[in-house]
């Protein structure tokens, strides 16, 4: 995600980190070049009929691409923020749930350690969630894989399970179980700690859903090739109005057009590594923090900040 203030007048024009212009690029060359081969053209053959198209037709198609647009990355942002709602709701539910641990288990001579080593579970599903819903493409090494947070053997069992993150959740719950089945936890206790647990897997299968179900592909595919026969066809209907100003208007309808359509693709899958994606690295970061100065840890890992304005 793109961390940076308001952009002054000059920053506006030419700032290009977290902006859509290195993906519209090659469009926007196109079809002003192309603009400029019809000016051309219209100089040569001013008497030529195929440069006097009117207007109308790209104010109609032109209209209803613009509502069709918005409504696009409408749903797409809708996407994003329901993405980044479900990722609160985990930094919440892992504190709660540590909280419940940490105030109401009991330890056991046995297993002193238990209660240590389920939170450091919950740290382990926020990174293997986002390393889940990334396809293990990590922007954070440090413990990117969350086996880091766990002894050897129970870590190799997790990364090999069909779902890591669930996998994770499991042992918390097979942990909870054994101390219950103890005495050295109250069962209503046991209840909201599974609570959280059950909420944690809800988060999971929201962010799922996001990943596995874009938006129609046919709908898409629509926006896409009437973007570019919009944008290409626009030079034939204004040479004969525009005259040698016809490149720049082209270029910044194109624009406009183009990086609407870019951006809708980009934020559309909101746990991915582009500039516009969610900071997932960060989040889990955050829990790692938080988690861990619970437990009471002093060496804590430093927040991760903005590179170049990019936050991963």
């Amino acid at each position: 995600m793109i961390i940076r203030d308001r952009p002054g007048f000059y920053d506006l024009l030419f700032t290009v980190r977290g902006s859509v212009l290195p993906r519209i690029k090659c469009q926007l060359a196109l079809s002003m070049a192309l603009a400029c081969l019809v000016v051309g053209l219209d100089w040569l053959l001013p008497s030529s009929r195929i440069f006097t198209l009117t207007t109308v037709p790209f104010t109609l198609i032109g209209l209803a691409l613009a509502i069709f647009l918005g409504f696009r990355n409408s749903a797409s942002y809708d996407r994003w923020w329901e993405g980044r709602k479900l990722w609160g709701d985990v930094v919440i539910r892992t504190r709660s749930a540590t909280r419940l641990i940490l105030s109401h288990l009991h330890p056991s001579d046995r297993d002193p350690a238990q209660a240590e080593r389920m939170t450091m579970a919950l740290v382990a599903f926020a990174y293997l969630l986002k390393r889940h819903l990334r396809d293990g493409t990590d922007g954070d090494a440090r413990g990117s894989d969350g086996r880091a947070f766990l002894p050897a053997d129970i870590a190799a069992s997790i990364s090999g399970a069909a779902n890591p993150p669930d996998a994770a959740l499991g042992l918390i719950s097979r942990e909870l179980a054994q101390a219950a089945a103890e005495g050295r936890i109250d069962p209503m206790n046991v209840a909201s700690i599974e609570g959280c647990l059950t909420a944690l897997a809800a988060d999971q299968g929201g962010c799922e859903r996001l990943k596995t179900t874009p938006l129609p592909f046919a709908y898409s595919l629509l926006l896409h090739r009437t973007a570019y026969l919009y944008c290409l066809a626009l030079p034939f209907g204004l040479a004969g109005i525009t005259g040698l100003m016809t490149p720049f208007v082209v270029g910044i309808v194109s624009y406009t057009i183009f990086g609407l359509d870019a951006l809708g693709d980009e934020i559309e899958q909101p746990f991915g590594m582009m500039p516009n994606n969610l900071p997932l690295d960060a989040i889990c970061r955050r829990i790692e923090i938080d988690l861990l100065a619970a437990l009471g840890r002093t060496d804590l890992p430093p927040a991760l900040t903005p590179k170049e304005f990019w936050l991963t």
